[in-house]
């Protein structure tokens, strides 16, 4: 049987985003018209033309194409984002659960998680020496606290019967964690990735800019030592795509392993 398209549904899906995007480049185009500084629409456009023609060359280690730099930083984004989510959902179990170690945890949680994540940046290249693992400590530091803080809330949160009956049948931690726990605790756990992901995302720009080397933040530095503002819009609009990307996925991911329906 066919499926009927509602075209209707599709049109309000899809043109509102694109009337925005159109106001934009409108706006954008009036206030650029007689500026020798700031590159007009078109310009950008064919500037990301060339660049986007070959974005994976080569031709030392520090001159790469923008792709190779999105890729480098995607790669810490998962290295720090991983060792993270390692750490931060298992702390996030163990302060729902026991109150004391929560009360005992949660005043350095409250103090360390406002502080700026590029704070942390010194402390990694003074431990490791090397701009790259301390660029990924910077992401793991500034990710953790989403997905600790998330994830206890929705311990915390789970009805008492269903641990009370947990107790009547004399269930074991581990599958307290695993029957009880984990299936209602899973909706605030993901909430914590997409935010923490979202964070990454925001800070390796940032921290690549400050430690040199290759990753999207650099090549955005490199383009504005060499005055190219055409580059450094292109990458802006680069940086809002991916990280509207991996947010998209982590929706897709929280819907599929939702308990709602």
């Amino acid at each position: 049987m066919r499926t009927r398209i509602d075209w209707r549904e599709v049109s309000l899906t899809v043109l509102p985003p694109l009337f925005g995007l159109a106001l934009l480049v409108a706006v954008w185009g009036l206030l650029t018209m007689n500026s020798s500084t700031f590159p007009t629409p078109a310009a950008t456009f064919e500037a990301a033309v060339k660049l986007f023609a070959d974005p994976f060359y080569r031709k030392g280690p520090n001159d790469q194409g923008i792709g190779w730099n999105i890729l480098f930083s995607l790669e810490r984004v998962a290295v720090g984002f991983g060792l993270a989510a390692l750490v931060g959902i298992p702390m996030g179990f163990i302060l729902g659960r026991f109150s004391f170690i929560n009360r005992m945890v949660n005043p350095l949680v409250s103090l360390l998680r406002p502080v700026s994540p590029l704070a942390w940046l010194p402390i990694g290249l003074l431990v490791f020496k090397a701009a790259n693992p301390a660029a990924i400590w910077t992401i793991f530091i500034c990710s953790i606290w989403p997905m600790i803080i998330n994830t206890a809330v929705g311990v915390q949160r789970v009805p008492q019967d269903y641990l009370n009956v947990a107790r009547v049948l004399n269930l074991s931690e581990w599958k307290v964690i695993t029957r009880i726990l984990f299936p209602a605790v899973l909706p605030y756990m993901l909430t914590g990735v997409r935010l923490s992901v979202g964070t990454a995302w925001l800070v390796i720009v940032a921290a690549e800019m400050l430690t040199g080397g290759v990753g999207i933040g650099f090549w955005v530095w490199d383009e504005w030592n060499n005055l190219n503002v055409k580059h450094i819009i292109i990458a802006i609009f680069v940086i809002g795509v991916v990280g509207l990307l991996l947010e998209q996925v982590l929706v897709t991911i929280a819907k599929r392993f939702s308990y709602d329906d």
